[in-house]
């Protein structure tokens, strides 16, 4: 399936929710083995703490993530922070919070609809310090190189259609001897789909865009990354008839050269 054809399809799909609100997500454990339809409550169930929950905007909360990879970030006061794939703001405004003023949260995404939702979030609720751009992850990332601190993701770049591309464009922008760090999570696959066998709508909702968690680690290491570790680790969906493959959520952290 062409590469254009999926991004629009993408952008089709966040672009509703945003409008919308959580009637017909994409990565959310709902669409897939959970009951939870409530995103505050989806959220929590991938990790998040209701108490920092209710320190952010609740138009940010669309339980869109299969992880919560702020709890594994150990982000500081006055660090640099860029979100990539930021929708509705949810990390990018529980980050601000870590940074404080001093600080600086930049959210990157490409759906028009999130970044108006996260941009009005953030004036009417006095997030100075955090900022949203729109930018496509696989092809430049509107942040200069060599400036940010620690990048975080969630459930994004498995919608990436070329991932070593998205690893280098973060690779590109991060600090560098080690002074840059991710913290991604995102969903792997016991089995990965090629060619004609790719269904959009399965891309979309985090499964034909899967890779298996030992390719998911070679385009991070190919990317330039090391000390890669995976700090959370846990079964996401279990295979069934329909899905012969077993998906799961996984929190990977590892540092620049």
């Amino acid at each position: 399936m062409k590469q254009e054809t999926l991004k629009a399809k993408i952008k089709e799909r966040y672009g509703k929710i945003a409008l919308e609100g959580n009637s017909e997500s994409c990565c959310r454990p709902q669409c897939c083995s959970s009951t939870e339809t409530d995103p505050q409550m989806s959220s929590i169930a991938v990790g998040y703490y209701n108490t920092t929950l209710e320190s952010i905007p609740k138009s940010s909360i669309l339980g869109l993530g299969c992880g919560a990879p702020i709890n594994f970030a150990n982000l500081k006061t006055g660090e640099i922070v860029v979100d990539i794939g930021s929708g509705a703001g949810i990390d990018a405004f529980l980050a601000s919070r870590e940074v404080r003023d001093s600080g600086k949260v930049i959210g990157i995404d490409f759906t028009d609809e999130m970044l108006h939702n996260a941009i009005s979030a953030a004036k009417e609720n006095g997030f100075t310090n955090v900022e949203f751009r729109k930018g496509d992850i696989e092809d430049a990332i509107p942040v200069d190189e060599n400036s940010v601190d620690v990048v975080i993701s969630n459930c994004v770049i498995n919608l990436a259609t070329d991932k070593v591309k998205t690893f280098k464009e973060i690779y590109r922008i991060l600090k560098k001897d080690g002074k840059g760090r991710i913290i991604i999570s995102d969903l792997v696959t016991s089995k990965q789909v090629y060619g004609e066998s790719i269904n959009a709508e399965d891309w979309c909702s985090c499964i034909d865009g899967a890779l298996t968690k030992e390719n998911y680690i070679k385009n991070i290491q190919e990317a330039g990354f090391q000390n890669i570790r995976t700090l959370n680790e846990k079964t996401y969906i279990e295979p069934d008839n329909k899905n012969n493959r077993k998906i799961t959520s996984i929190v990977i952290g590892a540092v620049t050269h």
